[in-house]
């Protein structure tokens, strides 16, 4: 495989001892938090998604780093391993989803009713749908799928009740990439218990174009 392959993912050398960091730790969260929310688009009531690049991993890298005191490599590098997998390579994105729902009696109705949720999601390119409750797609439409991500997906998965986290890739071909940065884009939920479509606006497209492109 092409080192190039590889520029992306996260090394030692771009974490920060604990010291370091907590001095520079405030500033950095709030160029964090501005960053997610650009990256962040809710789908519908209760899904939302937080596209992840370099920078949102290696904020995760180092905030789990600080509340569990790691100090030695050998602690850091197994969370560089864990994470650096969720970083998109060009052509591909990569998402953190969230089923966000409050209180108990919430969680007992979603959570079993959305199972199977993670292969549900798309980002469609090109002409509008002719709404929420019409077709997966449609004529001209281009629809990039979900593939939840393998390693997480093993331990998330359940058959009776959905996780409230899922970890999902989107792979786009030339053609679709070109595609993204020219026509409309939505991500968009068809699960048989919860359908909803968000257009992407141009700031959170701009920032998912630098994921997708080299």
């Amino acid at each position: 495989m092409d080192d190039a392959v590889h520029t992306r993912k996260l090394t030692l050398r771009d974490i920060e001892d604990l010291r370091a960091y907590e001095r520079g730790r405030p500033e950095y969260r709030r160029a964090v938090i501005a960053l997610k929310s650009r990256r962040r688009v809710a789908v519908g009531p209760i899904v939302s998604l937080v596209f992840e690049n370099r920078e949102t991993m290696r904020s995760q890298v180092q905030e789990m780093a600080r509340a569990e005191h790691m100090v030695s490599d050998e602690q850091i590098q197994q969370e560089l391993d864990a994470y650096n997998p969720l970083i998109p390579e060009p052509g591909e994105l990569s998402a953190t989803m969230f089923i966000e729902l409050s209180g108990e009696e919430a969680l007992r109705e979603w959570l079993p009713k959305l199972v199977g949720v993670e292969h549900a999601l798309s980002i469609h390119v090109g002409a509008e749908p002719a709404g929420e409750d019409g077709p997966p797609g449609g004529a001209g439409v281009a629809v990039v799928r979900a593939v939840p991500e393998e390693a997480h997906a093993e331990a998330l998965t359940r058959e009776e009740v959905t996780a409230s986290v899922h970890y999902l890739r989107f792979a786009f071909d030339e053609a679709q990439v070109a595609r993204f940065a020219a026509e409309p884009a939505a991500v968009v939920v068809d699960h048989p218990h919860y359908r909803a479509r968000a257009p992407l606006g141009p700031e959170a497209k701009a920032e998912l174009l630098s994921d997708l492109r080299p």
